[in-house]
């Protein structure tokens, strides 16, 4: 293969694996001719090449196959108005095939086959994920996933020929019509139903849609029967029904890819591609839905650090008693509560630390009277805390819920200020602020990412103005600030959580302030407790940020008794009675309240989707393909077996309910990247070039980089990431992140590879204050010494390194990344 600037890069041993989701449907050339084609929509010599046609670039053709699926699955979660799913699908599809390895790579082959196909595949997969899904532009959406859809064909077509194209062309009609069944499990039945009539419609203008006519007549009823079945059953929203029917269809699209192909060995390659297409449908259909049990378990978690703050309270107060019996209660609660278990699996270690060195130190610094070791266990439980939140939540989900955990400490700050302890109060607000700044459960970064007016808005005027009014006993401005607080970050948590989320989120927030008045109850300001548990209830009959209505739908009995509880609370305040036992009492039913919304959201498909790669395993083990891979090659035949019974396993140990999370080590992703590695191994194998899968392709890398420079980072990068760092932009496969960041004039940036293959930090010359010193990783003086330093192998921050910068020049400094420059941009803002 000739030299290639991604030939380099692999070169240096940054090409790595990532995982997409994938799996729907799939256009194929219609029967009209393009300019390009014949008059049967076949090029003049395809004919030729698929007699000629090698092994490897056999299973290089199922390969794009596979994507051909992927790109029409991003489609399709936009269709079911999952179009932020729809676009994260298409940007990790972006990503595996930037990332792929080895001579016969799907990237390269693409490149090397026809590169203005190539060009144009690569542009219209990233505008299907701009311009179509994150503008929420379905008809653009549609439109980009043609072109991409058209350019993979045209290249399959020069490369094996029309024959064997028409066989993929059917059974990747298969594959849309089995996507039905992943969209039907999560629910959403007209988006099933959509998907059907599509590949139908398709399908009839296709050319393969005679060719099987002709080649097989039962083979192409059965399948036209089994997609008409596929949609009428989505129509009615009958799950069972979708289900059978599109395993007859894809059995049909199977069957007559054998009568298509020239040769057995290229339709055994198509159906193992087929395979990995319903793998990447898998881990969609595992991902889709409400928030998973684990994320209710997490936002359980944040009131026993709630709790420990309470203990501490009433430690402080000289309230030794009701200190250790908060610590006992909360310590008795953690032990029958789900989020116990789920805990000690997600994480071990953050299990330990705040069940021993935070909650059963905490008791034991109480009862010694030990101010410091009440303020060391209490920041145990913290610690262990978030991080049990961090590995029980995905994406953002731990920042939402420190928003939360936020909220309630404030208004504790807010409550030892009515208290008459002004310094305290302002104290307790600057460890939040220090704590924000520390980007606690990616907190401040989130926030800052999400809405920097919002950012902005939360830290400079209203936390920085309530340390202030605390300090100078400005009862207004304390009111001011706090009520800012609350709405800002309300309006952060709605902004980036679904409903379900927030309301587990909110659950909690409205525990903590019971728990609140419980403690004023206790220290003799039963007024303000039931003033507290009032203004909790009035907020939960306001919305509570979309609370108050998706626990109403979710279940009104659960409704009903968490106002129940809530109005107990109350009425003991406002009767003198002990708060503290109603309250725990409302904490029961808050609890149960949050894993009420979360389950009525969706859940976890995870149990879903083992059962989709149930049904692969079975088809597998009785299909024609079976025998081929395991005569062609042992080792594959093993390997495919055992990654598809390793996901299965990691697919049902994502459902929260499941006991099988302590028979896999391996998680959904990790698991899905591994079958899909697994499947390209099988595709070579049974196309007969098992030696020249892309699998592991140091070898071909090193012979590729013998001619080209070794890469090297210059001044100013360095190993791993700098303490005196004072933000950090994440260099992924193809982004930055955060791609916008604003700055103080003085602070340093350290831009950490983060993913995929060497990056480079280049200022724009004309990007960047005009009184700017120039800069760029490399230590260049110009823009364009900068790019030819880059050709000659200079600039580069590879894996394990940094690229560190000092802002001193105020204004908006503008770079890019040259390797990754049509889509890799980013913005620093000194102020």
């Amino acid at each position: 293969m000739r030299q290639t600037r991604r030939a380099w890069l692999k070169g240096s041993g940054a090409a790595i694996a990532s995982l997409g989701l994938a799996g729907c449907s799939e256009t194929t050339e219609e029967k009209e001719p393009e300019s390009e084609s014949g008059e049967d929509g076949t090029s003049p010599e395809s004919d030729e090449e698929s007699a000629d046609a090698k092994p490897a670039e056999t299973a290089v053709a199922a390969e794009w196959n596979a994507m051909r699926a992927r790109l029409w699955d991003a489609l399709a979660a936009g269709e079911a108005g999952e179009t932020g799913a729809g676009a994260a699908i298409a940007g990790r599809t972006f990503d595996r095939f930037e990332q792929a390895s080895g001579e016969y790579n799907a990237h390269e082959m693409l490149e090397e086959t026809d590169k203005s196909r190539y060009e144009g595949f690569e542009e219209a997969l990233v505008e299907l994920r701009t311009e179509g899904l994150e503008e929420n532009d379905i008809a653009r959406g549609r439109e980009e996933t043609g072109i991409a859809d058209k350019q993979l064909r045209g290249a399959q077509q020069t490369l094996v020929g029309e024959p064997t194209v028409q066989a993929f062309d059917l059974q990747a009609f298969g594959t849309t019509v089995a996507d039905s069944v992943m969209l039907a499990s999560a629910g959403a039945f007209d988006a099933a139903e959509t998907v059907a009539n599509d590949a139908f419609e398709r399908f009839e203008g296709a050319a393969v849609h005679d060719a099987i006519g002709e080649a097989d007549g039962d083979v192409y009823e059965a399948f036209e029967a089994a997609m008409k079945s596929v949609a009428t059953a989505a129509g009615n929203e009958d799950g069972e029904s979708v289900r059978s029917s599109a395993s007859d269809a894809l059995e049909a699209a199977i069957d007559g890819g054998y009568a298509l192909a020239p040769s057995e060995s290229a339709a055994g390659a198509g159906e193992i591609a087929a395979y990995q297409a319903r793998g990447w449908d898998a881990a969609a259909l595992a991902g889709l839905g409400g928030p998973s049990t684990a994320f209710a378990h997490a936002a359980a978690l944040t009131v026993y650090r709630a709790r420990a703050h309470d203990a501490a309270w009433f430690f402080e107060r000289g309230e030794h008693e009701a200190a250790a019996r908060v610590v006992k209660n909360a310590f008795e609660h953690f032990e029958g509560a789900r989020a116990h278990e789920a805990l000690e699996e997600a994480s071990e270690d953050a299990y330990h630390r705040f069940e021993e060195d935070g909650l059963d130190a905490l008791a034991t610094a109480i009862e010694n009277d030990d101010p410091a070791g009440v303020d060391t266990a209490v920041d145990a439980i913290d610690d262990g805390l978030v991080t049990g939140i961090e590995a029980l939540g995905t994406g953002s989900e731990a920042a939402l819920i420190e928003a939360g955990f936020f909220k309630a400490r404030t208004e504790d700050a807010v409550e030892r200020y009515r208290l008459g302890e002004n310094a305290v109060a302002a104290e307790l607000v600057s460890g939040l602020f220090e704590t924000f700044e520390a980007n606690e459960a990616g907190f401040h970064e989130t926030l800052e990412e999400t809405d920097e007016s919002l950012y902005e808005t939360f830290e400079e005027e209203h936390l920085k103005g309530l340390i202030k009014a605390c300090e100078n006993g400005d009862d207004a401005a304390v009111d001011e600030h706090a009520t800012g607080i609350r709405e800002t970050l309300l309006e952060f948590e709605t902004t980036i959580g679904s409903p379900a989320q927030v309301s587990a989120v909110e659950s909690g927030y409205m525990t903590a302030r019971v728990f609140d008045a419980g403690v004023l109850d206790a220290l003799g300001a039963s007024g303000r407790a039931e003033t507290v548990v009032g203004e909790t209830f009035e907020y939960f009959e306001n919305g509570a940020g979309g609370f108050h209505e998706a626990l109403e739908d979710a279940d009104h009995d659960r409704y009903e008794s968490f106002e129940g509880a809530l109005g107990d609370a109350q009425a003991a305040a406002g009767n003198d009675e002990s708060v503290g036992a109603t309250a725990r009492a409302f904490n029961e039913q808050a609890v149960a309240a949050t894993y009420t919304v979360v389950a009525a959201a969706g859940g976890s498909f995870g149990a879903a989707a083992a059962s989709l790669m149930d049904a692969v395993y079975e088809t597998f083990e009785g299909a024609r393909v079976h025998e081929l891979l395991e005569e062609a090659d042992q080792e594959a035949y093993e390997g495919f077996e055992a990654a598809l019974e390793e996901y299965i396993a990691a697919l049902e140990a994502s459902d929260a309910e499941s006991d099988a999370a302590r028979e896999t080590e391996m998680d959904v992703d990790t698991a899905a990247e591994a079958f899909a590695t697994a499947a390209l191994q099988a595709q070579f194998a049974v196309a007969g070039a098992a030696d020249a899968a892309p699998v592991d392709g140091s070898a071909d890398a090193a012979e590729e980089t013998e001619s080209a420079p070794a890469l090297q980072g210059g001044p100013n990068v360095v190993e791993g990431v700098p303490d005196d760092a004072d933000h950090v932009v994440e260099m992924q496969a193809t982004a930055y992140d955060p791609e916008t960041l604003t700055v103080k004039q003085g602070e340093t940036v350290a831009w950490k590879h983060a993913a995929g293959e060497p990056h480079t930090v280049t200022a724009f010359e004309d990007g960047i204050p005009s009184d700017a010193t120039y800069w760029a990783s490399g230590g260049f003086d110009s823009e364009e010494g900068a790019r030819t330093g880059w050709e000659n192998g200079n600039g580069a921050v590879q894996s394990g390194q940094s690229y560190v910068h000092t802002f001193e020049t105020t204004g908006k400094h503008e770079y890019v990344c040259i390797p990754h420059e049509r889509f890799m941009t980013g913005t620093i803002v000194v102020e």
